[in-house]
């Protein structure tokens, strides 16, 4: 609106206005609807002087307000109507993101000539021109797999020390076998860091020395020395342990695959239970293979005001899987039995056979939190000495529960004897978890395993101490300088995602830290790192739900020599479910939408999708 109605107002006759000064009405310009000021703003100007100076003043103020539109010049016009050249900035970037986006959503190469894709590309961006599924192929993938190359070899070489994890898994959709190798250290901020470097077609017979020989290849692509292997974990089958001592590095058994053929040798043991699994299993193959067995079954649910659920059909190389099956058909007991009445089931379990799968959850429960803890992107090595003392405590307890599966619960017991006999022995396993700050030394099954590893440690630590050149004087120094600190509490600590069990294998951590007690490291020397391990192990252990790194980044100036020590030997994982999950997303990229990639594109594919988000952090 004008600034000149704050001087004039409209009255009966829309085409005049009444002057608020001088009363006068003034005809207004124009006619009907296209009435203007012009008349308003002269009889301002002539009779009141003033007041006109006040409406140029307003007038002006909201000129300068409001941003002036400049016209589209013609080039400009013409600018915007034509498509993007494919070397501009903007179309290379375009180009970049969908590319990401085929990548890290698993979507088919072909998608870029998908109509739907290419309506929204439009929309989105007119000018765009789209490339065509070989430009992508050819060009846009391999460009992005160099550039996320060049930057995981950079982390690589700042890494000191580096573990990996290895297995073979084939595709279901074409004959392609893959050799994976995955990367894990910490850096020197403290934090885990992965990669995955191979997920490699394996031709020819898998054995050790082929396997060693496609092994040293991949290190040698990454330009990485056999002295940087820490450690690599691998499944228990012969050609891979034979591969690893042909290729010279140091390597262990996978912590979750011994689990899975413990649970095997116990479930197996006593005929009874195995009957009774397979049995349960034959439930749910029933109703997995006829729809209308399980609309009947939804329909009692739901008369029994249960929430509909489908029962879980268990996989036999996963344990855990047979463990999920049971848990289900317990929590579907009564719609079985209301089944069972209405409807033909061909097997059935009787009463005697339901208690014991309940029995059966309750001994494997452990076993199952376990595989979880242990399989999580957070567990190290340092779990395993842990995890085996409380299995073993957890077994060995008595209880009128057992009857019925005594057999079954003391193959389990025996079964971790023996498949475990060696690992407080094992200096991987021993080192990393005495550096553990979550276990220390508190754990060990008795005192001459708990010294064999204290022992193991002072020689790494000293071997550190070298590296690191600090002198005895040093160590003195730093020892008077922080009594007062060592006695102040913990530095704060970051949880980890795992909150703290309060389930039966959780209070059994508590119950052996709480009975457990510290032994002192024999001072033949006065080296920083006698000083160092003394002083840290008679320190209380920090929760098992924190974060043993954060520790570690904390405490590094108090202990420099176990800290660069743990960094080493906390970088190795537990098992090597890091490759298994390499193989299920490469189910995912090799379907049958993509069945004819060729090994070499779909090594990138994986490649990418697993390591470019590394790069967005």
């Amino acid at each position: 609106m004008s600034a000149v109605w704050s001087y004039f107002t409209v009255k009966d006759e829309k085409n005049k206005a009444e002057c608020n000064q001088c009363k006068v009405s003034v005809l207004r310009g124009g006619c009907g609807r296209n009435l203007n000021t012009t008349n308003l703003i002269k009889h301002l100007q002539k009779h009141h002087v003033k007041q006109y100076e006040e409406f140029k003043q307003t007038t002006s103020a909201k000129k300068k307000s409001v941003p002036q539109q400049q016209q589209q010049t013609l080039r400009e016009a013409i600018e915007k109507r034509e498509k993007l050249a494919p070397e501009s900035n903007k179309a290379k970037l375009i180009t970049e993101k969908v590319t990401e986006f085929i990548v890290l959503d698993d979507q088919p190469l072909s998608v870029v000539e998908n109509v739907g894709f290419r309506r929204l590309m439009e929309c989105l961006e007119p000018r765009y021109i789209m490339p065509s599924r070989y430009y992508i192929s050819d060009t846009a993938v391999p460009s992005k797999y160099k550039q996320v190359c060049e930057f995981i070899s950079k982390c690589l070489e700042n890494a000191a020390t580096i573990s990996f994890t290895t297995d073979i898994g084939s595709s279901d959709v074409c004959p392609m076998s893959l050799l994976s190798l995955t990367a894990q250290w910490i850096d020197s901020n403290f934090e885990l860091k992965k990669a995955v470097l191979h997920a490699k077609h394996f031709r020819g017979s898998h054995t050790g020395e082929s396997i060693a020989a496609a092994m040293e290849m991949m290190l040698n692509t990454w330009k990485i020395d056999k002295s940087k292997v820490h450690v690599v974990l691998r499944d228990n089958a012969t050609n891979v342990i034979k591969a690893m001592n042909c290729l010279g590095v140091p390597s262990l058994g996978c912590f979750a695959h011994t689990l899975q053929l413990i649970v095997n040798e116990g479930l197996l043991s006593q005929r009874s239970v195995s009957d009774t699994v397979a049995i349960g299993r034959k439930i749910v193959g029933h109703f997995k293979h006829s729809p209308l067995a399980y609309s009947h079954l939804e329909d009692i649910q739901l008369e029994l005001n249960m929430q509909p659920k489908r029962l879980q059909q268990d996989v036999r190389t996963r344990w855990n899987s047979t463990y999920y099956m049971v848990e289900s058909l317990i929590a579907q007991k009564r719609a079985l039995c209301a089944y069972t009445a209405e409807y033909d089931l061909p097997y059935t379990l009787i009463a005697t056979q339901w208690g014991l799968l309940e029995k059966i959850i309750t001994v494997l429960a452990p076993f199952e939190e376990l595989t979880k803890e242990v399989s999580s992107s957070s567990a190290f090595a340092s779990d395993v000495i842990p995890s085996v003392s409380v299995l073993k405590r957890i077994l060995t307890q008595q209880n009128e529960a057992d009857e019925g599966i005594k057999t079954m619960k003391s193959t389990l017991l025996e079964a971790v004897n023996r498949r475990f006999r060696d690992v407080e022995s094992t200096p991987l396993y021993s080192v990393a978890t005495l550096l553990d700050p979550r276990y220390k030394d508190r754990y060990f099954t008795n005192a001459e395993s708990s010294r064999h590893a204290k022992d193991a440690l002072l020689v790494q630590a000293r071997k550190m101490e070298e590296v690191l050149g600090r002198t005895v004087s040093d160590a003195s120094q730093a020892a008077e300088g922080t009594s007062s600190e060592l006695a102040a509490p913990e530095p704060a600590k970051i949880s980890r995602v795992e909150a703290t069990s309060k389930s039966r294998l959780g209070n059994m951590f508590k119950e052996i830290l709480e009975e457990s007690t510290v032994e002192s490291v024999p001072q033949s020397t006065t080296t920083n790192a006698c000083i160092e391990i003394q002083t840290y192990l008679i320190k209380p252990t920090i929760q098992r739900s924190d974060n043993a790194l954060l520790y570690w980044k904390v405490n590094k100036l108090r202990f420099p020599c176990l800290a660069a020590t743990a960094t080493k030997f906390l970088s190795a994982p537990s098992t090597s479910v890091e490759s298994e999950r390499l193989f299920s997303s490469a189910s995912i990229i090799i379907d049958e939408r993509r069945n004819s990639l060729s090994a070499e594109k779909a090594e990138m594919l994986i490649f990418l999708k697993k390591n470019l988000p590394t790069m967005f952090k």
